[in-house]
């Protein structure tokens, strides 16, 4: 029963990312369509860092708050969590941001062919290549910080929430126009699968997975406390 607790914890965590982060996208664009000034980046990047303050408050006691495969897949690599429970929260965080998408399309039918729900998009002119090496740095900053601060029993508690926001906001400050600023597959899965836009889809598979791994190695072999 407290596995499917995690697995439970890790469905509505992202479903609230998704729904929050690229919710705030939506609701920017309305804003702009009825003359209003919008959020802009600042806004939806705050939206975005402040939703996933508040999930690891809530449900990081739970399941951890991964509510991103790509901090799940680097546990498994780095053997810190069985491949069976890894695929789990996989399969959890993709059905909440699923969910997440088809909330948002319904609750914001104009933003669907216009901004496809928020989904992330490479701007004119970005490479894929350029794309995916955004999303691997800033993946790569977000999940390092994860484990120097939710992982590492060294860590000051208690702000480890507040540390991992911080990086989610500059991230996608920085990564904003440039990819979208995602660091997180199933940010842009699951508002792809509500709208259908799947371009260059795998940029934010491929990015983030390997920033998280790249994390978790270096941290391993460069800063992790050493069992005597």
């Amino acid at each position: 029963m407290d596995a499917y607790k995690k697995y439970l914890a890790e469905f509505v965590g992202t479903f609230a990312l998704v729904f929050i982060a690229a919710g705030a996208v939506c609701a920017d664009f309305y804003l702009k369509q009825s003359g209003g000034q919008g959020f802009g980046l600042l806004g939806i990047s705050i939206a975005y860092g402040v939703v996933v303050i508040a999930v690891i408050y809530a449900m990081g006691y739970v399941s951890g708050s991964h509510i991103n495969p790509a901090v799940t897949i680097s546990f498994w690599i780095t053997k810190r969590m069985e491949p069976n429970t890894a695929i789990m929260y996989i399969i959890s965080q993709i059905g909440g941001a699923i969910l997440g998408g088809f909330a948002l399309r319904t609750i914001f039918p104009d933003a669907l062919s216009n901004i496809h729900l928020g989904t992330s998009t490479l701007a004119a002119g970005v490479s894929i290549e350029r794309g995916i090496l955004m999303e691997f740095i800033i993946s790569f900053l977000l999940i390092f910080t994860i484990y120097g601060t939710l992982v590492d029993k060294r860590a000051t508690g208690g702000f480890a929430g507040l540390a991992v926001g911080l990086v989610v906001l500059f991230g996608s400050l920085v990564g904003g126009t440039i990819s979208g600023g995602a660091m997180n597959p199933v940010r842009v899965f699951g508002p792809a699968i509500a709208s259908g836009q799947f371009t260059n889809h795998y940029v934010w598979w491929i990015g983030p997975i390997l920033g998280g791994i790249a994390a978790g190695i270096v941290y391993d072999k460069l800063f992790a406390e050493r069992k005597k």
